[in-house]
């Protein structure tokens, strides 16, 4: 497991919770270097190290029985909710050692996803303050695998003066790259960077070019948001699922209050966007998101960048960082 003391007491969105009932309600999955297994007996979430303490098999390639226990698809081996195993299947008139437990993390489920926690919580799930209106569609998007660390991830999320050159004529247009300046304020919320403005060639559909303002929120290292300011609302959730220091999967959620598109070219617009960024942010070396500001230049247009950076300095953070 990567040893770093803010990731592992973060919440993390591992994956989707249809991805886990299609799944027969057990699933494999990588975080911060674990393999773990995540299983759903009833309305209870567990998360646990993927490995049967007997023969080290994978408990995700188990299954969970109808007493809401999980067994290892080795020797039978099954363990209750709590970890503890309590059937040997070639011992049946045995009780099971108390050793005999699985190593278990903590498990929730928030925006339809399920999120772990390898350590013990010391900060809230990030906030989604849009996604209970019901005036809101809701459009999830990923997920996309980058070799890449990431806090690198993020930071391009919260990077708008790339707009004009690597999404040229969606997002931006050279002929128009100049960002004016805005606020940026840190506390204990996290990052907000407000009134950025970008002009776009096509920001509502009409094909009429136009400024576009934007609010950015870097909530935890590892989640971030921004809605655009407009009669027609219209934001995003940025999950970084952190799987080893330099591979990671990225999920928006995208929510809007209008729009008569359907699902699947709004899912392939958002495609698009991040299949344009993956090589760009594949390419940037150090591969490690630096903290040391004197490490690379700085202009006032990458104030959100520069204080992220300090915000995750102060935090301590180790992961994904140099």
């Amino acid at each position: 497991m990567i040893d770093d003391r803010i990731l592992l007491n973060d919440w993390h969105a591992v994956l989707p919770l249809a991805q886990l009932e299609a799944s027969n309600n057990v699933i494999g999955a990588r975080l911060l270097g674990e393999d773990i297994v995540i299983w759903k007996a009833g309305d209870g979430l567990r998360a646990w190290k993927d490995l049967c303490v007997h023969r080290g098999t994978r408990l995700s390639l188990g299954e969970v029985l109808q007493d809401d226990t999980l067994q290892c698809p080795y020797h039978g081996w099954t363990y209750d909710a709590a970890g503890q195993c309590v059937r040997i299947p070639a011992h049946p008139e045995q009780k099971p050692p108390t050793k005999a437990r699985a190593i278990t993390y903590q498990a929730t489920v928030a925006y339809d996803f399920v999120w772990v926690c390898l350590g013990e919580p010391a900060y809230d799930i990030a906030p989604f303050e849009e996604w209970d209106d019901p005036a809101y569609r809701k459009i999830l998007c990923g997920a996309y695998e980058f070799q890449a660390a990431g806090p690198r991830m993020v930071e391009n999320f919260l990077d708008v003066a790339h707009f004009p050159f690597v999404h040229e004529n969606i997002l931006g247009t050279q002929e128009r790259p100049e960002i004016p300046d805005y606020e940026v304020v840190t506390d204990e919320n996290g990052v907000t960077a407000s009134d950025i403005r970008v002009f776009q060639p096509n920001p509502d559909g009409s094909h009429a070019p136009n400024w576009v303002t934007y609010t950015y929120k870097a909530h935890r290292p590892l989640v971030a948001y921004f809605r655009k300011e407009a009669e027609e609302k219209f934001a995003i959730l940025l999950m970084v699922t952190p799987i080893e220091q330099v591979k990671s999967l990225m999920w928006m959620w995208m929510v809007m209050t209008q729009d008569d598109s359907s699902d699947e070219s709004l899912r392939a617009f958002q495609d698009e966007i991040a299949y344009q960024d993956l090589p760009i942010v594949q390419s940037q070396r150090p591969e490690l998101l630096p903290l040391d500001l004197q490490a690379e230049l700085h202009l006032r247009s990458d104030k959100t960048a520069i204080a992220y950076r300090r915000w995750l300095n102060e935090l301590g953070l180790s992961f994904g960082t140099s």
